[in-house]
């Protein structure tokens, strides 16, 4: 890496695999490894899967909003890598993967009337303009894998911490209940925050919404997270402290995602592409661009199909089988399925195409190549960083300041249910917190009011304890969010 890099930006969204997304972009370019003429781990368009007698093939032309939400959580996901009739033993070998099951697991999570759908991939350039761009001007990594094979929150952590601390599946209310009463979710070695820290070297959050997952972790504060708002005028005012900034999307999970930036599967996905422009576009403009470094990435699969088998994975070694995160006893010894991962920087050389193995552990591992950090476990000691992509000896002049426009979607949907601040009943008011992302996003809530407020702890907890519905979770989370606000301003 001839470049003298400073800046580290990762924005992660959500729940896409990466033939969903890049399975039939046609992207050509140069092997980042061999410097050979090369092509993406694509599809070749006879790829299926079949359920009931019916084979469903991958179609060009994905929708850019779900009818319905693919499952995603463990058992979803040993179904669609497995097939239906797998199963894990706690403690064991992942079963033997031949990507069977994703119509199947689709189907038993609702998506009966709309099979086809998980099968579907994106028309990339006339679909996905922003992503396609940035793929042709950069690095696009074909082989970056999800960090275990099941859905958000633990995914999200190994980008934290090179693991989930034992946590493999996404957590239930009296799980997060019991993290709040020890002041977060810690992990055996600490987080890359903790490295940081240690090492006097500044880190900021910004979120498109008051709740970022990542508030959810012991030792970050009220003060490291801002608006996402203000990530632009940041960077051009005066000097940029933070050495690595992680960039959380809005989820709107009150509205089932609908008015997110988040790219789940119920959330439009051209509202993602103009994020993502926006945080390049944001960098790119900025006095910090050529020395910096963002790494575009997608937390899991989201239960699209995706036809490369992931390999296994070195464990994190940093907690017993039998921690009390686990539900299903899950080794870590698995990766779960690829998902996009841009690399972009001008030090890389246009239409790079890297077929190494990555995973979400490499944005710690990169941190901490960069930084000259300890490695925090197995799995980030053994991951591949990013930074040899940045082979350039000079700045390119050429990068594009603009992106092209997301192509356009209708208005976002005039819902009550949009935002957290917004009045009115929640989509799916009196069905449980337990479920999804929400626990995650409320325990992000929970840990923000105790910090904002210390001495009112049992009477938090206790409010929080009586939570039941989503209805009662979103009136605690506006509670806490006009909190927030005055202590913020």
């Amino acid at each position: 890496m001839a470049v003298n890099l400073k800046y580290i930006f990762v924005l992660m969204l959500e729940n896409r695999s990466f033939d969903h997304m890049f399975g039939f972009s046609g992207l050509n370019g140069t092997d980042a490894a061999t410097g050979v003429p090369t092509s993406i781990l694509g599809l070749g368009g006879h790829e299926s899967n079949t359920v009931r007698g019916v084979s469903y093939l991958v179609e060009r032309g994905a929708d850019y909003v779900m009818p319905t939400d693919p499952g995603h959580e463990f058992l979803n996901v040993l179904d669609q890598l497995c097939g239906p009739a797998a199963h894990y033993t706690a403690g064991g070998a992942y079963p033997p993967i031949d990507l069977s099951g994703f119509v199947d697991s689709y189907d038993k999570s609702g998506g009966t009337a709309n099979l086809t759908e998980v099968m579907k991939c994106f028309d990339t350039p006339r679909q996905l303009p922003v992503v396609y761009t940035l793929a042709q001007e950069f690095a696009l990594c074909d082989q970056w894998y999800a960090s275990m094979p099941g859905p958000t929150w633990p995914n999200r952590m190994f980008a934290h911490a090179g693991s989930s601390g034992g946590l493999d599946h996404s957590p239930t209310k009296p799980e997060i209940f019991e993290w709040e009463s020890v002041d977060g979710f810690q992990f055996p070695h600490g987080s890359i925050y903790d490295l940081l820290k240690k090492g006097g070297i500044s880190y900021r959050f910004y979120a498109g919404d008051d709740f970022p997952m990542v508030a959810a972790l012991k030792g970050v504060t009220l003060f490291d997270i801002r608006s996402l708002s203000s990530l632009k005028s940041d960077l051009t005012t005066g000097t940029f402290p933070y050495n690595y900034v992680f960039i959380e999307p809005s989820y709107d999970v009150f509205g089932d995602y609908r008015n997110g930036t988040c790219q789940h599967p119920l959330a439009d996905v051209r509202s993602g592409e103009g994020l993502i422009a926006e945080v390049y576009e944001a960098i790119r403009n900025s006095p910090l661009w050529n020395d910096s470094l963002l790494i575009v990435t997608w937390d899991e699969h989201g239960g699209f199909f995706d036809h490369l088998p992931p390999p296994p994975a070195t464990p994190p070694a940093d907690t017993l089988a039998n921690s009390r995160y686990t539900q299903y006893g899950f080794t870590f010894s698995q990766y779960g399925p690829r998902v996009p991962a841009l690399v972009i920087s001008p030090f890389i050389p246009r239409n790079t195409i890297d077929h190494r193995v990555y995973d979400h552990a490499s944005i710690p591992a990169s941190i901490s190549v960069l930084h000259s950090l300890p490695h925090l476990t197995n799995r980030d000691a053994s991951a591949r960083n990013v930074l040899p992509l940045l082979s350039l000896d000079v700045a390119r002049t050429d990068c594009p300041s603009a992106l092209p426009s997301p192509v356009a979607a209708p208005p976002l949907a005039a819902l009550a249910t949009s935002a957290l601040g917004a009045s009115g009943r929640p989509a799916r008011a009196d069905d449980s917190v337990n479920g999804s992302n929400l626990p995650a996003i409320l325990q992000s809530a929970v840990r923000q009011d105790l910090l904002a407020s210390p001495g009112d702890k049992a009477a938090i907890l206790d409010r929080v304890a009586r939570i039941g519905t989503r209805q009662d979770a979103m009136d605690y989370m506006n509670a806490v969010r006009a909190k927030l606000r005055s202590v913020r301003h």
